[in-house]
């Protein structure tokens, strides 16, 4: 995430899947860079709003998830460098849920909820 001016704060999104936060046009613009590939955001602003928050908490600056302890403590080890929420507020659809697992992806929710898998 590149430096978000004072007047554009209101505007930040953070990603349910991935934890990622950006402004929500950048969302829009180019997508999730973690999630794209199964969320299919840019240029769909319905599906930013489905799939991204404006409700988190903390957030967390990694210049490199593979080398980072809290990237692992926090699932985002193999995500590309960014700023992360701790905790994103919000629930996906079932049939967005469906498509990640379809992607072959992992499903973590990102709001402290335990997922039946974890449990």
């Amino acid at each position: 995430m590149s430096f978000v001016p004072g007047n554009q704060q209101r505007h930040l999104r953070a990603c349910m899947v991935c934890s990622i936060v950006q402004v929500q046009q950048r969302f829009i613009r180019e997508g999730c860079p973690n999630c794209e590939t199964f969320l299919g955001l840019q240029n769909h602003p319905e599906s930013v709003q489905e799939c991204t928050s404006q409700v988190f908490e903390g957030l967390i600056t990694l210049a490199d998830p593979s080398k980072s302890w809290v990237a692992k403590w926090q699932r985002l080890d193999g995500y590309v460098p960014g700023v992360y929420a701790v905790k994103v507020v919000g629930q996906l659809s079932e049939e967005t849920v469906q498509n990640i697992e379809d992607a072959g992806a992992r499903y973590v929710p990102r709001d402290g909820t335990v997922h039946d898998d974890d449990a």
